[in-house]
């Protein structure tokens, strides 16, 4: 029977040995967020303990330093001390999935410039941090021929086929902390109070900082919210002694009146209206007023935005990241491409980059943490 080698240089079939070199691109993209060096340095550390001889290429500015062949020999001391460094070393860029296949600025095929510089720097396999977007580019890359591990990167939580992404409980962190301070100034001043938090298609992370920083309200995307019922949830409050309420707000949550006319319905409903923009610039400035205009109650807002992004990651993303990036480096040892490592039920794994590119995890309204926060008296402002 032949033998089976991967690129790897490992034998199937047969008793294993030791390959002896590997050449391994790093690259990440999309948006940033904490814990994205601490994987970079767990996928290193790995590499250097399974292989004798290891050449790191750090691509910069992600799928775009690939297309214009930006990179640079990365060395040992590069993933010192940054275990706990927000960002990326490594520079990011957004290249958006729908516009891949649309030529660069001086018509080259996108697709093909990545496949180029590939090659020309020998690599036996890139590795790509990124979230859906960057996910779904690295599995079109696999199918294009080329040696793939994705790690699954975004404070957004919404990457299927994972239990969790690292960036998302660094940003709860974040998120949670934000809606614990204006606990205080909400009761001193018995106010509304509106936490807008990161989550344009999903409302795992606004779920989850409301609930671990006690909101009264939490609004997201899967579960289109009533105006009126929202009141009503404040009146209820006002009418048990609180002075004060905390909604926390997904920036993609949407009314059930929006909701019901459909995507294109509701982005051109936005396109004809620019006059609101400046002046309710968000979905939380537009709650806050509609909450104004039928109470009469003063609110106030808070947009922590990006904040969400930065800092050192908390203690559980370095050790997913440090997981996560383990297992990649294994993955790489064995000759398996065209996979993302992922976390499902604390253990780490890999399922196929095809089984997950294009898909969101969204937050189920029927989902029992929904129902268990509904027992706690949160209103989602549905019913």
């Amino acid at each position: 029977m032949a033998e089976n080698k991967t690129a790897a240089g490992k034998t199937k079939g047969s008793q294993a040995r030791r390959p002896s070199k590997i050449r391994v691109g790093f690259l990440t993209s999309g948006g940033d967020c904490q814990a994205l060096n601490a994987t970079m340095r767990g996928i290193a550390k790995a590499l250097y303990e399974l292989f004798d001889s290891v050449e790191i290429i750090g691509i910069h500015d992600g799928y775009r330093g690939l297309m214009h062949g930006d990179w640079h020999l990365m060395q040992r001391d590069d993933f010192s001390g940054i275990l706990t460094r927000g960002g990326t070393i490594l520079g990011t860029s957004r290249v958006p999935f729908k516009t891949v296949r649309v030529p660069d600025e001086n018509g080259g095929d996108k697709i093909e410039l990545m496949k180029a510089t590939y090659r020309k720097l020998k690599l036996d396999c890139l590795c790509v941090l990124g979230g859906n977007g960057s996910q779904k580019t690295a599995n079109l890359l696999s199918q294009e021929g080329l040696n793939i591990i994705g790690l699954p990167k975004t404070i957004d939580n919404d990457l299927y086929g994972t239990d969790l992404t690292f960036g998302f409980q660094s940003a709860v962190d974040i998120a949670s902390s934000v809606i614990d301070c204006i606990h205080t100034t909400a009761a001193s001043h018995g106010r509304v109070f509106i936490i807008e938090i990161m989550g344009h298609k999903v409302g795992w992370l606004t779920l989850y900082a409301g609930m671990a920083a006690g909101a009264d309200i939490i609004l997201i995307p899967e579960i289109p919210y009533d105006i009126n019922v929202v009141i009503d949830a404040l009146k209820k409050r006002e009418a048990q002694g609180k002075k004060f309420s905390i909604i926390a707000v997904a920036e993609g949550a949407v009314s059930k009146e929006k909701a019901a006319l459909g995507k294109r319905a509701q982005k051109q409903a936005a396109e004809s209206a620019p006059e609101n923009s400046a002046v309710r610039p968000s979905v939380a400035y537009e709650i806050g007023a509609r909450i104004q205009e039928l109470t009469g109650q003063e609110v106030r807002v808070t947009v922590p935005g990006h904040m969400q992004r930065g800092g050192a990651p908390c203690p559980e993303d370095r050790v997913l990241a440090s997981r996560l990036g383990a297992r990649a480096g294994k993955l790489i040892y064995d000759g398996q491409f065209g996979r993302m490592v992922v976390i499902q039920n604390n253990e780490i794994t890999s399922i196929p980059l095809s089984v997950s590119a294009g898909k969101l995890k969204t937050v189920d309204p029927n989902s029992s943490i929904v129902e268990e926060a509904r027992l706690l008296g949160l209103s989602f402002g549905d019913r």
